[in-house]
């Protein structure tokens, strides 16, 4: 149980360093778009360079976070019946979920992907736009490295679920912790600690 334990943490950790990076990238995003509007529109220049640069910054930061927010369950989740189970049944559904859903999902995102990016290497794929960025083979590997991190993540999710069940809830790690109770859940979904 112990070895789960430090699975998990372990993976809990690289998606808390990668997304505590990469969500700075959100910053970048809003100075480049500030930047390209005020010249566009109060000087009257534009670079194609800088334009392709906010848009990729954006696919870099939420791919790479994709991870990340789900450690935090951050994500999109309909839960009239997940916030208030207990953290038995929600383990439940977690561990079916990440094995039935997330696992293959990722695999096929992977599997998919993993042509498109390597011809994007093969030819040293850039911008298609006149003037735009190069090196847009990096910013569609950030598609392999979604794939990589989500999976990451749904393994550390099936490793908590096992140990919630097994009843060691005491070494599930404390970024990944379940919220005890249903008005727990609740505030953490608020807090979006959760």
């Amino acid at each position: 149980m112990r070895l789960l334990a430090g699975i998990a943490s372990v993976i809990c950790w690289i998606n808390w360093v990668i997304g505590q990076v990469f969500s700075w990238l959100a910053l970048g995003i809003v100075v480049v778009c500030f930047t390209v509007v005020v010249q566009r529109y109060v000087f009257a220049i534009s670079f194609v360079w800088m334009q392709d640069l906010y848009i990729w910054l954006s696919g870099a930061m939420f791919t790479a976070v994709a991870g990340f927010a789900l450690m935090r369950d951050d994500h999109v989740r309909v839960d009239i019946f997940y916030r208030p189970a207990t953290v038995e049944r929600r383990a439940l559904v977690d561990l079916v979920g990440s094995i039935i859903f997330l696992l293959p999902f990722t695999g096929i995102v992977y599997v998919y992907s993993m042509p498109f990016v390597q011809r994007a290497w093969s030819y040293t794929e850039a911008s298609a736009n006149v003037g735009g960025m190069p090196g847009l083979y990096i910013l569609k590997t950030f598609i392999i490295g979604f794939a990589a991190l989500l999976a990451l993540q749904g393994i550390a999710m099936i490793c908590r679920s096992i140990l919630v069940l097994r009843g060691r809830t005491d070494l599930v790690p404390r970024r990944i912790q379940y919220p005890v109770s249903a008005n727990d859940a609740a505030a953490a979904a608020i807090e979006g600690s959760h």
